[in-house]
């Protein structure tokens, strides 16, 4: 089934990766094993969490500030526009978060989903709601992240999940993964055997 769109991961996957979630679950009075930092902080009582929204907040902005973006993904994101693939963005930042990376770096974005949107990955939500904006199938639809929520969330939702497998960890996800690339460009190359397969 050919490929008509791509949702893209934010930090990790568009850019380099940035955040430190240990030293801010720290910073925020949280072990560093403590689990998901977003869903940490729903636990939390109001007070504290309006504490550690200043604080990841902080982080945020200084990500946007000095992000750097990913090798290939300037020249995938305009291969895929090209090509009339629909590019959706779905990450646990904030929407505006990724719009100003998209401005900084001179990117286009058909649509973005963050965390103030709707359950956040590896919820479903944000794969469905964006296929249902490009008028897409999720299986006519790539989920390409470099986490493991990346990849339950692309299967929860029934799309193809991508790994990029440019850290560490990768090895820890791959059996999740309906393809592994090192490189954002290998999208490309899984595109065009979709199409001719």
């Amino acid at each position: 089934m050919p490929i008509k769109a791509v949702i893209f991961d934010l930090d990790g996957t568009i850019t380099q990766p940035y955040f430190d979630f240990d030293a801010i679950r720290e910073e925020i009075g949280l072990a560093r094993d403590s689990g998901p930092l977003l869903e940490s902080m729903e636990k939390m009582d109001p007070q504290l969490r309006r504490k550690a929204e200043k604080i990841l907040f902080i982080h945020e902005q200084k990500a946007v500030i000095e992000s750097k973006l990913n090798n290939g993904a300037e020249q995938t994101l305009s291969a895929l526009r090209a090509a009339g693939i629909h590019i959706g963005i779905l990450t646990r930042n904030k929407r505006g978060n990724a719009f100003a990376i998209a401005q900084k770096h001179k990117l286009k974005f058909d649509a973005v989903i963050g965390r103030e949107d709707g359950p956040v990955k590896p919820d479903a939500f944000g794969v469905i709601e964006l296929c249902r904006q490009f008028g897409v199938k999720p299986q006519e639809t790539l989920l390409v992240g470099d986490y493991l929520f990346d990849l339950l969330c692309a299967k929860a939702a029934g799309a193809v999940a991508v790994l990029l497998a440019n850290h560490s960890q990768a090895g820890d996800f791959a059996k999740h993964a309906d393809f592994s690339i090192e490189n954002i460009g290998g999208i490309l190359e899984i595109i065009a055997n979709k199409s001719s397969g």
